[in-house]
């Protein structure tokens, strides 16, 4: 099957007319506008929260090795008090 060319568009255009009528084509175009709109603000939705979750984790990523440096810090201060202690 191949792609309709120059007079084959006409053909199916004039179908579409005589099938919806004059009045219908522009609402149905109206409608498939609204659509592709919708969709494009719902990817636009769901790559920003995407991001903002990215961004949550590279944080809590970031901030781990922080809080582990400084319990490992604690216990070593804590070994040497005892060892002096004893």
């Amino acid at each position: 099957m191949h792609i309709p060319m120059g007079w084959q568009w006409i053909v199916i255009l004039v179908v579409v007319l005589l099938l919806f009528g004059g009045k219908k084509i522009p609402e149905l175009a109206k409608g498939l506008g609204s659509g592709i709109k919708n969709f494009k603000k719902a990817v636009k939705e769901e790559d920003e929260e995407i991001a903002e979750e990215k961004a949550e984790v590279v944080e809590a990523v970031e901030e781990k090795p922080k809080t582990v440096k400084k319990t490992t810090a604690s216990k070593t201060t804590a070994k040497k008090t005892t060892t002096k202690k004893a």
